[in-house]
């Protein structure tokens, strides 16, 4: 009888967990769409306000791993005359961890860019007091193989030009 009970508790559980699972997606969708959208309108304050306190945001070019304080000195006075960035988000995969808080999660998502084409988010959000935040997030062109030895050839002699 206790067996039943135990597998009972945890058959409630995992269809409880997955409920919260899928709440959690929607949350962690919303503050993505919110993220993008903010950018596009140069909304900084709202931008800003998506990521934790010790966030990390790596651009696409090597040299951009910014603290979030080092993206909001580059960012600002883009977002104060009002040019901000549009990336629309194509598809999206999130992961909450498989924890017993719930409170870690991950994805991946395509962009699109009129400036740069196909581009890719990648990112870890956290929940803090009921709310999901960037605590990193990662932009990336991606390079078809097809073409990856002549762009990474062109990188190479790049990097070689500013040594």
């Amino acid at each position: 009888m206790r067996i039943l009970a135990i597998l009972l508790m945890y058959a409630g559980s995992s269809i409880s967990a997955q409920t919260q699972d899928a709440r959690a997606i929607g949350l962690i969708d919303s503050t993505l769409n919110q993220f993008h959208d903010a950018a596009a309108k140069a909304d900084g304050s709202r931008y800003f306000s998506l990521f934790t306190d010790d966030a990390i945001y790596i651009g696409t070019d090597a040299s951009e791993r910014w603290t979030l304080k080092q993206f909001r000195a580059f960012a600002e006075p883009y977002f104060k005359k009002g040019t901000g960035w549009t990336y629309r988000p194509r598809s999206r995969n999130v992961v909450v961890a498989d924890i017993p808080c719930k409170c870690v999660a991950w994805f991946d998502e395509l962009l699109d860019s009129e400036s740069y084409g196909t581009s890719r988010g990648t990112g870890v959000l956290v929940n803090k007091n009921g709310s999901w935040k960037i605590s990193q997030y990662a932009l990336a062109f991606p390079i078809p193989n097809d073409l990856a030895k002549g762009m990474t050839a062109e990188i190479r002699t790049y990097e070689a030009k500013k040594k």
